[in-house]
């Protein structure tokens, strides 16, 4: 019992990973079997691409120790700023390269209003979150957004892989969790991440740059956030006034289900992108078993509790 109890605390990607079994077998069950067939799959995935983008930032800058709730705004924010612009005539990789600046300045004026306003991360961002929300909203009339052109590049995103009901912006996906995987386990800068979420007195007594570590990161956060806004964008070929709404929550919801502690300093991207996949995986299930929209909320929020009780249990016996 207590080698497997060393290896949850090691691994933290299995406790997600069996959640994960757990929920395709329960909704499996309950959805008599609908979930598993290939476009109830292929909607998990898409669902989970642009969630688990997003989640991968989050945890990144979750296990430097801080949070972001403007996510979801940065989301909609910069997916209606690129098709704006394209609709103003822009070239699409010029337009693509403006949402994603516009998301690094985002991010950038997140992390100096947190760091060196010593403001928390909590308030910072929600503060930033509302500001962008209202700016769409005033921007858009409360009307959405739509594409007035075909764009072959955004098609071939969206698109799905011949023969099966996965799109290519999966790939997209993948290529992030690898890349963030081999950064946080296999590089300095990884080191850096986790020692300044763990013990930021201790990180900047061994020369670390804290500030600039925590900087990068909700910069990250933000670009990792307009990058899935577009390519939901290219799905849709709208972007609604109220795109990403909820986003903050379920990306840190991810983030937590797969590892990541909400006192910094540990985490994984496997996991996280893993949350992402259960957290679409509950919302298409609720769905194909017949349940209230509103479940999903309830469900999520009940899992998130049990999970962090069960982190906080792990963290405890990790320093025993």
């Amino acid at each position: 019992m207590s080698r497997i109890r060393r290896y949850f605390i090691r691994y933290r990607e299995l406790g997600a990973l069996f959640a994960l079994i757990a929920t395709f077998i329960i909704f499996g069950i309950t959805s008599q079997a609908y979930i598993f067939r290939p476009m109830s799959l292929g909607s998990i995935m898409s669902l989970s691409v642009e969630l688990g983008i997003i989640a991968i930032g989050q945890a990144f800058l979750m296990i430097s120790g801080e949070f972001d709730l403007s996510v979801g705004s940065v989301f909609g924010v910069c997916s209606a700023f690129m098709a704006w612009l394209l609709n103003c005539g822009w070239p699409l990789p010029l337009a693509f390269a403006a949402a994603i600046a516009l998301a690094a300045c985002i991010g950038l004026t997140n992390g100096i209003i947190t760091i060196w306003g010593e403001i928390p991360s909590f308030i910072a961002t929600l503060g930033m979150m509302w500001f962008l929300r209202g700016i769409l909203l005033w921007r858009t009339g409360g009307f959405p957004i739509h594409l007035q052109k075909n764009y072959p590049v955004l098609n071939a995103i969206a698109s799905y892989i011949d023969g099966t009901t996965v799109r290519y912006s999966t790939f997209i996906f993948l290529g992030l969790i690898v890349l963030f995987h081999f950064v946080l386990s296999m590089t300095r800068y990884g080191n850096w991440v986790q020692a300044v979420g763990g013990a930021p007195t201790t990180a900047r007594a061994l020369g670390i740059p804290v500030r600039k570590v925590k900087l990068i990161n909700f910069v990250l956060c933000s670009v990792l956030a307009a990058l899935s806004g577009i390519i939901a964008l290219a799905r849709f070929y709208t972007v609604e006034p109220t795109a990403g709404v909820g986003l903050e929550l379920e990306s840190i919801a991810s983030a937590v289900i797969g590892g990541t502690s909400l006192f910094g300093g540990v985490g994984s991207i496997v996991g996280a992108a893993m949350g992402a996949v259960m957290v679409s995986t509950i919302r298409t299930g609720l769905i194909l078993s017949g349940a209230p929209a509103y479940w999903y909320i309830a469900f999520l929020g009940i899992f998130l509790i049990i999970v962090a009780v069960i982190q906080q249990k792990l963290t405890i016996r990790r320093r025993e």
